[in-house]
């Protein structure tokens, strides 16, 4: 039985690095003995992990963020590979942000195993990646069922640990106290905006979601709103954005899964919001909007028909999607109009999200990846 000493750890986006903290933690309750360095936010620096770089800036969205930032790419490669090198960790695990880490995963020496956890989208676009995962990757270690049936298909080790969102995505408190806390309203109706965790997509889908909002606002009337500021992204983004709108309209910090418990219906960005609106059961629908030239390049490469994990999850459209010319204020107002005023509808649809998240395990679901880490690495 091989003895773990020490292990790298590296993801470059904000929701990773909730993941990763959750998987360091649970690695450290498990054996309190072990170092655990690498790249990472404040939530993997609360969770006892050495920070050799800080990841703030290095999420991107689509080619021609990604070519903005190669020099910075580039040298946080050489970086790391360099410190890998010198200290020889017994094990680097990759946490999703697959367009750097496995660039990484090929670069690193082969006596040292790669293990990835939050698998990459391959079974959505960019299939030939998957060569690149058999090869240069040890074990994978994902968060859906159907991910492991998927990998199993081209004779890749993996294990299914479930989702760690199941532990953590629950209100701090009650829907009054919420609300008082803000000075909203009991009496109205109040709707949440999740426009996104990178500067890039709150700049580009906030104005379209509030645009919706003032002209839902016109139809109904009565409606309050919150906006769930990620803390990766400025002040002064939401600030900007929502000067002068005349909406009874509230921004907050570090709340996302109060402002979905207190929503009667949320608009949210693509991504892992979507995965949280569901498991809190709040009826959504997921709005997404990239650069033109971006989405020219993006829209070949994808292989199913959905985007919200929700629907990915479900295997069938139970929430509404409205995609870059579908993205408009007009669109998105008529389409939550019929919705909030049919509670049939709405009733249904947290019937359909409950049955979705049932697929995707049982709590404790860091602490099962742990335990398949350490295992495979003493073995």
């Amino acid at each position: 039985m091989a003895q773990i000493r020490k292990l790298f750890l590296i993801c470059g986006e904000p929701s990773g690095d909730l993941n990763a903290a959750m998987l360091a933690q649970a690695i450290l309750k498990i054996n309190p003995g072990i170092k655990i360095s690498g790249v990472g936010g404040t939530h993997l620096g609360q969770a006892g992990v050495q920070i050799y770089q800080d990841i703030k800036g290095l999420a991107v969205i689509g080619f021609f963020d990604v070519l903005k930032k190669l020099p910075r790419f580039f040298a946080l490669k050489k970086f790391l590979l360099n410190k890998i090198d010198t200290e020889k960790p017994d094990a680097v695990i990759l946490v999703d942000f697959s367009g750097f880490n496995l660039r990484l995963a090929k670069a690193i020496n082969k006596g040292i195993p790669v293990i990835y956890y939050v698998s990459p989208q391959v079974w959505a676009s960019r299939q030939g990646r998957i060569k690149t995962i058999k090869k240069y990757v040890s074990r994978m270690i994902v968060l859906f069922k159907f991910e492991e049936a998927f990998y199993k298909r081209y004779g890749i080790t993996v294990d299914f640990a479930g989702h760690p969102l199941l532990e953590i995505a629950k209100p701090s408190m009650t829907k009054k106290e919420f609300l008082l806390s803000l000075k909203l309203s009991e009496g109205k109706t109040t709707l949440a905006l999740l426009p996104g965790s990178r500067r890039q997509e709150v700049e580009r889908i906030l104005p379209v979601m509030l645009e919706a909002a003032l002209l839902l606002n016109r139809k109904i009337g009565g409606l309050q709103f919150v906006i769930a500021k990620s803390p990766a992204v400025d002040w002064q983004v939401y600030n900007r954005k929502t000067s002068g709108v005349p909406l009874d309209l509230k921004v907050v910090e570090g709340k996302t899964y109060d402002c979905l418990n207190v929503s009667s219906f949320s608009l949210v960005a693509s991504g892992t919001a979507t995965l949280e609106a569901a498991i809190i059961q709040n009826p959504f629908a997921v709005v997404y909007k990239m650069s033109f030239l971006n989405y020219l390049l993006y829209l070949p490469q994808v292989k199913i028909p959905y985007i919200g994990l929700a629907n990915i999850v479900a295997g069938k459209k139970i929430i509404p999607e409205f995609i870059q010319f579908g993205a408009t204020g007009k669109i998105i107002a008529q389409a939550l109009q019929g919705l909030l005023e049919n509670p049939a509808k709405l009733d249904q649809m947290k019937k359909d999200l409950s049955l979705a998240t049932s697929s995707l395990g049982e709590k404790g679901a860091s602490l099962k990846a742990a335990q398949f880490t350490l295992d495979f690495l003493k073995r």
